[in-house]
């Protein structure tokens, strides 16, 4: 078997192991089309406040009514806006501060839209829960009474927005602590003296969701999952369609977190040993919703953190608290190349800002890094084109003796000082760091909405120039270029490794793979498409100017 049989089946088998899981990941099964509900990401969180009847002068502060169980809270709900360098966001006085609308800042969906978080069909993020002695569940979601008599129309300190109600001739109070420079919000109950006597232990939790923010919305949700960690183990939960699930762990956990693509939700509790369970729940109806909720102790102070933002490495992995473990690097092998890349990359960012032309400088790095390995191997493809004739001759001769073969080949290669597998070791190097370019370009917020220049508008998506009415097996319904011209670097640089005349079958094994790289490649991330471009055409350059003719003698032995 020459290098070129062998180097066709290696790409095969790597991509027969890898397509299953991005088909998986890009093309999820849907069943059916379901009609979706307007998007908040549709609208501003200025239009929010207009339709909400926000006014910017100062809150009134209103009587308290002394609620009896069962009864709803008939305070009329008030909306306030938070704004600071990261955020805006509306806090409604429903359930005694809960986030009605979160618009981060710097990102945005198509036609320059602002990116909001929360589902305007269920806002129930920071929902509290308590039930009486009876198992009765407390009702908690009516109005609250806002503390605060000023707020500020951008924060340059912490804010601290203070609700409360009365239960049982009680006080309760929910505090929500706004940092101006993060995306960190703190939270904290106090339940007053009853809580002991007349509350069971409280429910704390995110529901609702987060909203799709991305125009692929079947690859959005790919990502949508929920997560637990508990005794330094990951839990995650993703549902299937049409199927609910709920999860319970007993015990303390560090923190739990609901994600999409690109955005996070996590609950970090300021101290594990407060939790009695945490609960896990997921459904898929019209939308994949994924919930999580934290069971306190009776009697604890409680208090959590809330990260509410963009999934990016650098703020996630800042926390301390192992939350970037919820983001896809790609299989255990894989991940700490593309970490290594993704800080490449970004390091790289900080001195050019666009992140096509780092790509650029990063695939001349990279082949000056493998450029002594990748001359060897080149030097041994070389090698082996022109003991080929001989080889044809060992088969003519032992076509009928297959160990005779084989022991007359091996004694060949060795005289030569050929060795058949060195052609293969440019793309042994270069899979792996292909996986883990994929997993960044296509997972990693601060890739995404990236141009490069002309057409190519999002180095995080295909480079699309035209939709097609129809869907492709394998090449989905849009055209990209990058792909032709990687297929093009492609079987120019083959050409070029093997200049003689080939086998029939080597031919139709070197269009197959050709052909198949082209289709798959047509939905893979622009970014990626430009890298491998550039890396093939460097190599041609490669092979062009730099001998490939080994200097050592022809070895005896």
């Amino acid at each position: 078997m020459d290098r070129n049989t062998l180097l066709a089946f290696l790409l095969i088998s790597l991509v027969l192991i890898f397509t299953p899981k991005y088909i998986e990941m890009v093309s999820p099964a849907r069943s059916t089309q379901l009609e979706e509900p307007e998007e908040p990401s549709t609208y501003s969180i200025n239009d929010t406040l207009d339709n909400l009847g926000y006014q910017k002068s100062t809150h009134r502060k209103q009587n308290t009514l002394n609620l009896k169980l069962g009864e709803q809270d008939r305070l009329e709900e008030t909306i306030t806006k938070v704004e600071n360098d990261l955020y805006k966001a509306l806090i409604s006085s429903l359930g005694g501060g809960t986030i009605k609308s979160f618009e981060v800042k710097n990102y945005y969906i198509e036609d320059s839209l602002p990116v909001i978080l929360i589902n305007s069909f269920d806002p129930r993020s920071l929902s509290l829960g308590v039930e009486n002695l009876d198992g009765e569940a407390i009702n908690l979601s009516g109005s609250w009474e806002i503390e605060n008599t000023y707020i500020p129309d951008y924060l340059d300190t912490d804010l601290t927005l203070v609700f409360s109600t009365t239960l049982y001739g009680e006080r309760i109070e929910k505090t929500l602590t706004f940092s101006p420079e993060s995306f960190l919000i703190d939270i904290s109950f106090n339940l007053g003296k009853s809580k002991n006597n007349v509350f069971r232990d409280l429910e704390f939790g995110w529901y609702g969701g987060l909203a799709s923010t991305e125009k692929d919305v079947v690859s959005d949700q790919a990502y949508f999952k929920s997560y637990l960690y508990q005794g330094g183990e990951l839990e995650s939960q993703k549902v299937k369609e049409g199927e609910k699930e709920e999860s319970v762990f007993n015990g303390p956990a560090d923190w739990a977190a609901v994600r999409t693509k690109y955005f996070i939700s996590a609950l970090m509790p300021s101290d594990i040993n407060i939790i009695e369970k945490s609960i896990l729940s997921s459904s898929y109806d019209l939308y994949e919703t994924y919930n999580m909720a934290f069971v306190v102790e009776s009697g604890r102070p409680t208090s959590f953190s809330l990260f509410l933002g963009p999934l990016e490495y650098g703020l996630i992995k800042d926390l301390s608290v192992n939350l970037d473990m919820v983001m896809d690097f790609g299989w255990s092998p894989i991940r700490p190349i593309s970490k290594g890349v993704l800080f490449t990359l970004t390091e790289l960012h900080r001195y050019i800002p666009n992140y096509g032309f780092v790509l650029i400088l990063f695939s001349f790095l990279v082949k000056l890094v493998v450029y002594p390995l990748t001359k060897k191997s080149y030097q041994s493809t070389a090698a082996m084109q022109t003991i080929q004739p001989e080889i044809t001759s060992l088969r003519e001769k032992y076509k009928n003796n297959p160990q005779k073969l084989n022991q007359a080949t091996m004694k060949l290669y060795k005289e030569k000082g050929v060795n058949p597998l060195g052609g293969c070791l440019p793309m042994l190097l270069q899979m792996p760091l292909l996986l883990a370019l994929f997993q960044v370009f296509r997972s990693t917020i601060e890739l995404r909405s990236e141009p490069f220049i002309w057409w190519i508008k999002d180095l995080s998506a295909p480079d699309t120039v035209l939709n097609l009415p129809f869907n492709v097996p394998i090449y989905g319904d849009q055209v990209s270029v990058l792909p032709v011209l990687m297929v093009l670097s492609m079987f120019i640089q083959q050409r070029m490794m093997s200049p003689g005349a080939q086998q029939p079958q080597q031919k139709t094994m070197q269009y197959f793979m050709t052909g198949f790289f082209f289709l798959m490649f047509n939905s893979f991330p622009s970014g990626l498409n430009l890298y491998y471009t550039l890396f093939n055409v460097l190599t041609i350059l490669q092979q062009k100017l730099v001998p490939t003719t080994p200097n050592n003698k022809t070895q005896k032995r």
